[in-house]
């Protein structure tokens, strides 16, 4: 297998996820050693799945630093030389990334959360202005929240030995796009995980496709999702692909603008 059936072959995907066995993070740490090709995917990816992590925190402006920094000063300096040990225990990369994403959350809500209720205890005139920023923090944590839900159950669902995982690479032009098709045995259900597609332009959406004797068979459009997406039932399928379609969908796929493909066996 060379370096790019390999990148396409979902292996660098379970690594950074945690999802690979003992022997496969073994070969993926010698691989990524030897082969330049393979440590820029694996770091590619790491980078796309921080991305997406990120996406939905909201900054903290920097008047808010700096009022914190002040408050907290004391405190710090408390502290100052004092070293804690730590015990170190091997941690499960899937769930790291899972608890990276709760903590930005966390920490992002709790900055906020301090800095209104101190400026309403001290009965600050503009009540309004900071309940509309909490309502929007409210929102941002709910995007979050969702999200992270979202990239845990991916996660317990490309584990799942039920759950066939097919990899669709970029075709023609779109060489550097990949998406992912879960496709549950036992319901067949169909998920998506978009992992390396461009956004959509404005009146434009990604469609998934299953291939059923031949003939294309709509199976869902992408909507607003970063992580997993909920497709159609798809009973019986040869293999997916995705194309980019009008706003709302075709009921015929557009080929010229055909951008992954992968069988659902090898």
């Amino acid at each position: 297998m060379d370096s790019k059936e390999f990148i396409e072959s979902g292996a660098i995907e379970a690594y950074v996820l945690g999802l690979a066995s003992p022997e496969e993070m073994a070969e993926v740490d010698r691989l990524r050693v030897q082969d330049p090709a393979i440590n820029e995917a694996i770091l590619d990816f790491e980078l796309k799945l921080e991305s997406g992590i990120m996406a939905n925190t909201m900054p903290v402006p920097a008047f808010v630093k700096e009022d914190l920094k002040q408050k907290l000063r004391p405190e710090f300096k408390k502290e100052e030389g004092r070293v804690v040990q730590m015990p170190l225990r091997p941690v499960n990369k899937a769930w790291a990334w899972v608890a990276a994403a709760s903590l930005v959350l966390l920490l992002g809500s709790a900055v906020f959360n301090y800095y209104l209720y101190d400026k309403l205890n001290k009965k600050d005139d503009s009540y309004a202005s900071l309940s509309k920023e909490m309502n929007a923090i409210r929102t941002q944590n709910q995007l979050a929240n969702a999200k992270i839900e979202e990239m845990h159950n991916g996660m317990t669902m490309m584990s799942d030995p039920a759950v066939a995982k097919v990899n669709m690479p970029g075709m023609g032009t779109h060489l550097t796009n990949k998406a992912m098709v879960l496709w549950d045995s036992r319901t067949k259900n169909v998920y998506l995980m978009p992992m390396d597609l461009p956004q959509a332009p404005k009146g434009k959406q990604y469609q998934l496709w299953a291939m059923v004797d031949g003939k294309p068979v709509d199976a869902g459009m992408m909507e607003n999702c970063t992580v997993l997406c909920n497709m159609k039932n798809i009973p019986s399928a040869q293999a997916f692909a995705i194309t980019l379609e009008k706003q709302g969908g075709s009921p015929a796929p557009d080929l010229t603008q055909l951008y992954v493909m992968g069988k659902t066996t090898p």
